[in-house]
């Protein structure tokens, strides 16, 4: 009876492994996908927090390498997904103001046209795009201008934050030398 029992194991473990030879996963992508929240602990780590987001803003993280960033891989006066992969979406969890027009909760694509001094900064209805490619104009919501600030130390890694200023969140975007803020209102 042991034996039956040693041989039925030992079956079930070799057809589990080789069931798991099935499954091919991708490997690692080589601009891995953050989440960046304002508040900045806006999430529940304990049981006993009681987490308030306003926004969300979900990103690919592509690193620069050594390479110049803006004006050659990201063109300047062209749609940006800002990162990589599938655009940047965000989600508003309550209803914003940015630029002077009210944008209610829901969410949003967010694309930018950099340019040297200034970025316009795009807030699209159509979400779950890969890239810019399929970027329709005309479901824009707003669009921003905001100038560009240099920074003296290189970020490696696109980055996405939020900074705060009384009721109003500073979504902050860096990389290679260069960071932009868009303001948000929050009621």
């Amino acid at each position: 009876m042991k034996k039956f029992y040693l041989l039925a194991v030992t079956l079930f473990a070799a057809f589990t492994v080789q069931a798991q030879d099935i499954v091919k996963f991708a490997p690692l992508d080589a601009s891995p996908v953050d989440i960046s929240y304002f508040p900045n602990k806006a999430v529940k780590f304990k049981k006993t927090d009681n987490p308030n987001p306003v926004i969300k803003v979900l990103y690919a993280r592509p690193s620069a390498k050594g390479r110049t960033i803006f004006g050659d891989v990201v063109k300047f006066g062209e749609v940006w997904r800002v990162g990589a992969n599938e655009n940047t979406e965000i989600k508003f969890y309550k209803d914003v103001t940015i630029g002077g027009k009210k944008v209610p909760a829901g969410y949003y694509s967010l694309f930018a046209i950099p340019e040297k001094d200034k970025w316009t900064i795009i807030i699209n209805k159509e979400i779950d795009l890969w890239g810019s490619y399929a970027y329709d104009e005309s479901k824009d919501v707003v669009r921003v201008s905001v100038p560009v600030k240099s920074v003296s130390e290189t970020i490696e890694a696109l980055s996405i934050a939020f900074t705060a200023q009384g009721n109003i969140a500073n979504l902050v975007i860096g990389w290679d030398k260069t960071t932009v803020e868009l303001p948000i209102t929050v009621k």
